[in-house]
């Protein structure tokens, strides 16, 4: 076989139905294998960078590994945003990236770069193939790597002439990467010393992560009996929710800066955490010397630089979090022992949870972004609904109002936080799931980062609805602007925006606008009822802040709830992310 053809043998062999890319000169060989490879579908994008973010979502949706080809020089570059995006969200994907024939490497050569010194810091794995020989075991190395583990991006740097080449084509069968073979299996002895933490504990709260959700549904599912065995409550990052069912009586609500009253004074007053699948990222920890000051902590986590790398814990688990999982429940019924009372615990949580941190003052004269998302999820939460966002207070208010019983339901660049992200991973998801309501809660700024990727859905039937929070200002700067630097409002005005409706209508999509909420249920039914790409242009309360917030600096227990202002954020909070 030739190099490209190779490519192509080695995709469909994994299991590669869909990929997204984008044609230059170092990748038209591949591109000329996959002319006829009808067993694979191929999503041109409008921007390479669309094509990495397209396949997260793919991936994240599926559980499958996301594929994106693209050429050199500027093909590759522009991967470096999803690349990254991929990495810190631990989102599994191959990239394949065209380079200048090997005998030009180093010259400068027209659209040469250095793709694998570029993406060593931001991939999980990279390779720069000189041999043809080796292809087809990279390619299976590669899709091992991603998907093993912690799951993350790695890069496949082809040069031009190795496309040409012919060589033998190898199967997957046996191929794995020698030097990396995570452990997932827990050792016996942290089992038990987990459960006799959490045979003791008075105070214990589950802290769960976007692991639960890579493990797959077994993890999950042992999650939820773990849980029913114990009592004990459950909080989520912004990347785990939908790994326990936000409809259940022990769901405490997203934790962390913009997360609930209830989930972060449970953080904080617990006298046992149990974080599975999580990394104790700065928007969950806050001040790291205030948190949760008086409790034992168990780890589970995969990937053992990240156990002890930001918070110390009591007891680390190093393992799959699905066979975690197994075995502390299998631990905890063989004890059978008297678990405490919890009934105070749920008691004080329950006065938290009293407090409705996220309620606020509806109008009937403007849009409320909160009012929009919470008609939007009682308009869809019966639909077989997947949902996607950009990044600012939109996704906040996502995360907030927006409710999920079932994982890999969710899309967002959580670590990152890529302002154009939603529109091309909606893309991806739909590709995955034809028959799905995809919705892309996005913000009047965000959006215009991809907008391009309008026209990929609208070429690929893709029915992807994208419901703008359109406010006219890029708002989570404008909030930050306002309780920081003395409402100096520095270049964050949305001006010049476009007719969002007159844009869809030129991209051949349907457009929608909406400013008035007793008209808000009708077009949010007209949206979700057309049978093509919309563009919903919903018009908001142009200053509402997202809370409650936890002040940058701050601890679990210094919430700000209500109206706020920059007085109020104390010296703690005047420390710019």
């Amino acid at each position: 076989m030739t190099g490209a053809q190779i490519v192509v043998e080695a995709l469909r062999e994994q299991g590669v139905t869909e990929m997204f890319g984008y044609p230059g000169g170092a990748v038209l060989p591949i591109y000329d294998a996959l002319y006829t490879a009808n067993d694979i579908r191929h999503i041109l994008v409008r921007h390479e960078q669309g094509a990495g973010h397209a396949a997260e979502g793919y991936a994240r949706s599926t559980g499958k590994c996301g594929v994106a080809l693209v050429t050199s020089g500027p093909g590759a570059t522009n991967m470096v945003t999803p690349i990254t995006d991929a990495m810190m969200d631990s989102i599994p994907m191959v990239v394949i990236t065209g380079q200048v024939p090997t005998h030009l490497i180093g010259t400068d050569a027209f659209q040469e770069c250095d793709t694998t010194g570029i993406t060593r810091t931001c991939a999980k794995h990279n390779y720069l193939v000189t041999d043809v020989n080796q292809l087809a075991r990279t390619i299976h190395e590669a899709f091992y790597i991603a998907t093993h583990g912690r799951p993350g991006p790695v890069v496949i740097d082809i040069p031009k002439d190795i496309q040409f080449a012919t060589g033998p084509y190898v199967g997957k069968e046996g191929i794995y990467k020698p030097t990396y073979v995570p452990q997932t299996e827990p050792q016996p002895e942290a089992i038990r010393a987990a459960i006799e933490l959490m045979l003791k504990a008075q105070r214990p709260v589950f802290y769960t992560g976007g692991g639960v959700i890579n493990s797959g549904p077994r993890a999950t599912a042992l999650l939820r009996e773990l849980q029913a065995a114990t009592g004990f409550p459950v909080t989520s990052t912004l990347m785990g929710l939908g790994a326990f069912p936000a409809s259940h009586a022990d769901w405490l609500g997203m934790v962390g800066m913009h997360g609930s009253f209830e989930a972060n004074n449970t953080m904080h007053d617990c006298d046992l955490m149990i974080c599975v699948g999580a990394r104790f990222d700065d928007r969950v920890t806050g001040r790291i010397d205030a948190f949760a000051p008086h409790s034992k902590k168990i780890h589970i986590d995969i990937d053992p630089s990240s156990i002890n790398k930001i918070v110390r814990v009591d007891v680390p688990v190093l393992a799959d979090c699905a066979s975690a999982l197994e075995a502390m429940l299998k631990e905890w019924k063989a004890r059978k022992g008297k678990r405490p009372d919890l009934s105070p615990w749920k008691e004080q949580i329950d006065t938290w949870r009293a407090r409705d941190c996220f309620s606020y003052a509806g109008s009937t004269e403007v849009i409320k972004p909160q009012y929009a998302v919470e008609r939007l999820y009682e308009l869809t939460k019966d639909r077989n609904s997947y949902i996607t966002t950009e990044v600012g207070q939109h996704q906040m208010w996502a995360a907030q109002f927006y409710r999920f019983d079932e994982p890999n339901r969710w899309m967002t660049s959580g670590g990152l936080g890529t302002m154009g992200y939603g529109l091309p991973a909606a893309v991806g998801v739909q590709a995955a799931h034809p028959d799905a309501l995809v919705i892309d809660i996005a913000g009047e700024a965000s959006i215009q980062m991809m907008m391009q990727e309008l026209s990929t859905a609208v070429q690929h039937r893709l029915p992807v609805k994208v419901f703008i929070l359109n406010n006219e200002w890029m708002g989570m700067v404008r909030q930050w602007q306002e309780l920081l630097h003395g409402e100096r409002y520095s270049h964050s005005y949305s001006e010049s925006l476009p007719d969002f409706v007159k844009l869809a209508e030129a991209m051949g999509a349907y457009g929608i606008r909406c400013d008035k909420p007793e008209e808000l249920d009708a077009k949010i039914v007209e949206m979700i009822d057309h049978n093509g790409p919309v563009l919903f242009d919903c018009r908001v309360e142009r200053a509402e802040n997202c809370l409650p917030m936890i002040p940058s600096g701050s601890a679990h227990n210094q919430m700000i709830l209500g109206e706020i202002t920059g007085n109020e954020i104390g010296e703690a909070g005047r420390k710019l992310v």
